[in-house]
């Protein structure tokens, strides 16, 4: 019978925190997105938008890391753009990309339905940074900035070789059993 109420009780408490796991999750309804859509589909085109990715990335994590409020992501996001501007440049110049044209927008900008984290996002106009290189015709990257959802990648000194994972209700059962 100990056994019996132990398994519902660790089911039961499966249940609570998943379904907590899960709003946690979720893109907040003041949220900043990121975007940047390559030009064609081609292998050439999808590695320009990760390079430019990756160019303006961390540029972003430093700067917005720190933020609380949406307004002050909002702030330093809208008078960073030149600076992105520059990254993209740049990013394209030293890997001779011979297509440069491209285009930065920050505002609400449409995005495509969209599953994240399992859960469905209608399409709509959303608040975003979006890099569209050359036609915009290709595949996309996209991630949250504000809050930060995807820029804990951009740093280049997190290990994350080192990072330990156990499966919690895997541990309770072990402890009992």
């Amino acid at each position: 019978m100990k056994k019996l109420t132990v398994i519902i009780l660790v089911f039961i408490l499966f249940a609570f925190t998943s379904n907590r796991v899960e709003r946690k999750l979720e893109i907040p309804e003041e949220s900043i997105r990121f975007r940047v859509i390559a030009n064609s589909n081609s292998m050439e085109d999808q590695t320009t938008k990760e390079l430019v990715k990756e160019a303006v990335e961390e540029k972003l994590y430093n700067s917005l890391r720190d933020c609380e409020t949406i307004e002050e992501a909002r702030k330093i996001t809208s008078e960073q753009l030149p600076e992105y501007q520059h990254l993209v440049e740049q990013a394209l110049e030293e890997n001779k990309i011979s297509e440069n044209k491209f285009t930065i927008d920050y505002g609400l900008n449409y995005f495509p339905e969209k599953m994240y984290n399992g859960i469905h996002y209608p399409p709509g106009k959303y608040e975003s940074l979006v890099i569209t290189l050359g036609q915009g015709q290709g595949d996309n990257w996209w991630c949250v900035l504000f809050p930060p959802l995807c820029l804990l990648e951009a740093t280049k000194d997190t290990n994350t070789e080192d990072v330990e994972y156990s499966f919690f209700f895997q541990e309770i059962l072990d402890k009992f059993f």
